[in-house]
């Protein structure tokens, strides 16, 4: 299984799994921009590398301010991090949430956080009859029993953002609210989206954002959040010593400046998020509209595909795909890929094709 870890993007599995170097596998299992990372990013690992002699700025300083700059936001609201990963569990571990309220199918690992805490978890259903986008009479159900609310916005594997209606009655329910904006900043109008401003602020709500995914440096491990300082000063004081290294902080206030960058990702995701979604339906398959850079979409019941068997012949065809059946919410048919650049989108609905011929024809038995 690809996600032995809990995640796609796991290349040293996949080349166990497949017996081919993980080089040679084109990977839609993981959803990094395919234009990163940025040109700086080696100038930086080219001028700096000898600067790893010095530990790097415990406060991430520099950093703080670069971001407090691009969002308009106080610095001293601002904390980063080793990822979001370390974010959500350090939310998690300082607020003591005693039921939190999770929306399925979503992010495993802000379940993992609960439960390490020793947390009870009210599941909010996202159902394929309403596109998988939140309702509030679910939320509305699930409200008393909860303490918080942890939410992606927009939520992965949906790939769909919360509904204005209903982000502003979990503003106004009373109870604190964590959003998980990995993901907004392949969102078209990210400003009219994002709640980083507001957070800055609030007493209740506190936004996390990656910058691994947008600048595709997954490796650098990079991300921060955004809360009411008091809530900040908290935190930090319970944040592991030396968790952003100097390259990441050096990175990261670099790529935050990359205009040139970010106008490019926006307009070939304008073009290729909607062309891929249409290819994809028209081979057959069930796509869920998404407002970012990746798509689930499930396989027809006829065809009696189930994920597993699709993931093991495209592995064999060195292409990584999502099993998304491993989000609780979702079947045995769904699948999650990223959206990538046109040559490697076209290598991807060629095999595709060609293996729900194989497997339809075969009766779904396939590789296994």
């Amino acid at each position: 299984m690809l996600e032995r870890y809990g995640h796609g993007g796991d290349l040293w599995t996949a080349e166990e799994a497949w017996n081919r170097p993980k080089e040679q596998f084109l990977d839609y299992s993981s959803n990094m921009n395919p234009l990163g990372p940025p040109e700086v990013v080696k100038e930086i690992l080219t001028a700096s590398w000898r600067d790893i002699v010095k530990y790097p700025d415990p406060a991430v300083r520099e950093l703080r301010r670069n971001l407090a700059q691009k969002y308009e936001i106080d610095p001293e609201s601002i904390l980063v991090g080793n990822g979001a990963a370390e974010l959500i569990d350090l939310i998690i571990r300082v607020v003591k949430p005693s039921t939190t309220g999770l929306a399925r199918p979503s992010f495993s690992e802000y379940e993992e956080a609960v439960h390490k805490t020793g947390g009870r978890i009210i599941n909010i259903p996202l159902l394929p009859e309403h596109q998988f986008e939140l309702q509030w009479q679910d939320v509305e159900a699930a409200l008393p029993a909860l303490d918080l609310f942890f939410l992606g916005h927009p939520n992965n594997p949906t790939g769909k953002l919360i509904p204005r209606n209903v982000l502003s009655k979990l503003l106004q329910s009373g109870r604190k609210l964590v959003l998980d904006e990995a993901f907004m900043d392949f969102v078209p109008q990210e400003s009219e989206y994002s709640m980083l401003q507001l957070a800055s602020t609030s007493q209740d709500l506190i936004v996390i954002r990656s910058m691994t995914k947008f600048y595709s440096i997954p490796g650098i491990r990079l991300g921060f959040m955004v809360a009411h300082p008091d809530l900040i000063q908290q935190l930090r004081q319970q944040q592991v010593q030396w968790s952003v290294n100097y390259l990441a902080q050096q990175m990261g206030g670099a790529v935050l400046e990359d205009d040139a960058f970010e106008q490019s990702t926006r307009e070939w995701l304008r073009i290729e998020r909607p062309w891929l979604i249409e290819q994809l339906s028209h081979i057959g398959l069930e796509v869920v509209p998404s407002d970012v850079n990746f798509l689930l979409f499930s396989f027809p019941v006829s065809s009696g595909i189930s994920v597993k068997q699709a993931q093991q012949h495209m592995g064999h065809q060195g292409i990584l795909i999502r099993d998304a059946s491993l989000f609780a919410g979702l079947n045995e048919r769904y699948c999650r890929v990223a959206i990538r650049l046109r040559e490697d989108n076209e290598r991807l609905l060629q095999a595709l094709r060609s293996m729900m011929n194989d497997l339809t024809t075969s009766g779904g038995t396939g590789h296994e």
